[in-house]
């Protein structure tokens, strides 16, 4: 089979690999499309090392059809459609003890610590895949781990009917949160970037949704003058690596000061710079700082959303390659930014 294989880091080769062997108790899948994530730029620089190694096949957002049931395995059929979970948990550490699975103390991902899904074929057991209905398209399937993330930030931080929000950072993850939010509450979205083409993304596909450009105003003085005063009842932070802007104060701050007394902040972005923050501001509203890692079983979720129509996974491709250009789609990734949010690849053998 054929396998886009990280030769070395920042080079990405299409290569002639040995086909896995579909093994008792593990499903082959037949690779459909993969996307390319956040985490897999930073593997292709060679940002996860040692971590990450060389040679090996990324991958950890993929769907595909089952092209082979391996003995034991019942209640999965060839031609299944299937979006796996790259999840991989201990099951014994204080975390998964409580069943957060998210926090296991030495979770590991496909696609990261072993070979993943950006090739032609990959043998997995049942229990990390969920069975997507046939009116999905092919190439939404790649996309419901990313959905996931949001559907998880959202059910950590309990989005009601009616709640106001604000998201700091409108890319991959960040257009997932609003996603996952509008499933939930019609009220006024604020989305928060410095890059106008990803700004423009949520308010052409939802209502209601106000993109500020940090920029060129304050994030908090426009969301506080916009609610009256009230501030938001739930913010995300979902930037990451920010870029200090003279005059304004930090992401996961700006949350803090933008929502309402007793909102709730929710931690997303993976930026290796400390932030700091004010706790007074923090305390005097009495608000809830959460965290949000990864998924926790959001997949059926996620794809019951996506059967309905309720989710609109189209505003996050920006493009489709053969998974033979792999090496070229983190090179347009790195090249424009702003103007893509998820480069798809196209592995159908």
């Amino acid at each position: 089979m054929k396998a886009a294989v990280l030769t070395a880091y920042n080079k990405i080769e299409w290569l002639e690999v040995e086909k896995p062997t579909c093994k008792p108790g593990e499903v082959l899948i037949d690779v459909m499309y993969g996307c390319i994530c956040g985490s897999d730029q930073h593997i292709h620089k060679g940002e996860f090392h040692p971590r990450t190694k060389t040679p090996m096949i990324i991958g950890h957002e993929f769907g595909g059809l089952v092209a082979e049931v391996g003995e034991g395995v019942e209640g999965w059929a060839v031609g299944d459609k299937v979006a796996p979970d790259p999840i991989i948990w201990c099951g014994k550490c204080p975390a998964c003890l409580k069943g957060h699975y998210p926090a296991c103390t030495t979770l590991k991902l496909i696609g990261v610590d072993t070979d993943g899904g950006f090739a032609q074929y990959i043998s997995l057991p049942p229990s990390m895949l969920y069975k997507v209905p046939s009116n999905i398209p092919d190439e939404h399937v790649a996309l419901v781990e990313v959905l996931s993330i949001g559907c998880h930030a959202k059910n950590r931080t309990n989005v009601k009917k009616g709640d106001t929000v604000v998201i700091w950072g409108s890319g991959k993850v960040g257009l997932c949160i609003l996603q996952a939010v509008r499933t939930v509450t019609d009220n006024t979205v604020f989305m928060v970037d410095i890059l106008e083409p990803r700004l423009a993304i949520g308010p052409n596909y939802y209502e209601n949704v106000i993109a500020i450009d940090a920029s060129k105003e304050n994030p908090v003085g426009r969301i506080m003058k916009e609610t009256g005063g009230k501030g938001v009842d739930i913010a995300f932070e979902a930037v990451g690596h920010a870029h200090e802007i003279e005059g304004l104060v930090n992401p996961v701050r700006g949350c803090i000061q933008s929502v309402c007394g007793g909102g709730t902040i929710c931690v997303l972005g993976l930026g290796a710079e400390p932030a700091p923050i004010v706790f007074k501001e923090l305390i005097w509203k009495e608000a809830i700082i959460v965290s949000s890692r990864v998924s926790h079983g959001e997949f059926a979720e996620t794809i019951e959303h996506l059967k309905n129509g309720r989710l609109k996974p189209e505003a996050l491709i920006s493009k489709v390659l053969h998974g033979s250009q792999t090496q070229r789609g983190f090179e347009i990734l790195d090249e424009n930014p702003a103007e893509n949010i998820k480069i798809l690849l196209d592995f159908r053998s």
